[in-house]
């Protein structure tokens, strides 16, 4: 069975945009996927990235772009500018993490869908209460306690794997940046 490791942040539109189809391309090859929230505000420094208020204007502006197309190509609901973003990940990332494996795709995608299509401010406990314990997780601040480590340990993952963006799909040693390569993701699962 071929193993994906799933980077990726719970406050990233690209994320959000690919996260089902993902889910679905995994699941038609049968595919093992370790859904791993990392650290972006760790590994941007690292990598030559910058957060999105630091980035200049016309970058900016076209990311509104980019993001509106792809919501209306996808059909996938997208708030182009949610009330709560940016939102502080730790909390939902640690949550993520610590919940059963089986369940961490599940809980990824609620988070995403909370910030991107519900307007929901995941760094607030209360929407993390409810989001964990859609998905069996009710300790939250043993949860988040327990998570803290893995969150951590997969930020430093990703790093020596040379991860830079979210989200990112790796297969063995292939890294596919972007739910805009799904397409070469789907090609690659196929080879086996």
């Amino acid at each position: 069975m071929t193993t994906i490791d799933y980077y990726f942040t719970p406050t990233s539109p690209w994320s959000w945009l690919g996260h089902e189809r993902f889910a679905a391309i995994a699941k038609k090859h049968g595919a093992r996927v370790q859904a791993k929230p990392v650290d972006y505000g760790v590994i941007f420094p690292q990598s030559g990235g910058l957060p999105l208020a630091k980035r200049a204007p016309q970058r900016q502006a076209y990311r509104l772009q980019e993001l509106a197309r792809w919501t209306v190509l996808l059909g996938v609901p997208l708030n182009v500018k949610p009330k709560y973003f940016p939102a502080d990940p730790t909390g939902a990332a640690c949550l993520i993490c610590a919940a059963p494996e089986d369940k961490r795709m599940a809980m990824a995608g609620d988070f995403m869908r909370a910030v991107w299509a519900d307007e929901q401010n995941i760094a607030d406990t209360a929407v993390q209460a409810a989001i964990g314990a859609r998905h069996g997780v009710t300790d939250i601040g043993g949860a988040l306690a327990l998570g803290r480590a893995l969150y951590e340990s997969n930020t430093q993952e990703a790093l020596q794997r040379q991860v830079f963006g979210a989200p990112t799909y790796a297969v063995d040693d292939e890294l596919f940046w972007g739910q805009d390569r799904l397409d070469f993701l789907d090609r690659r699962l196929a080879r086996g």
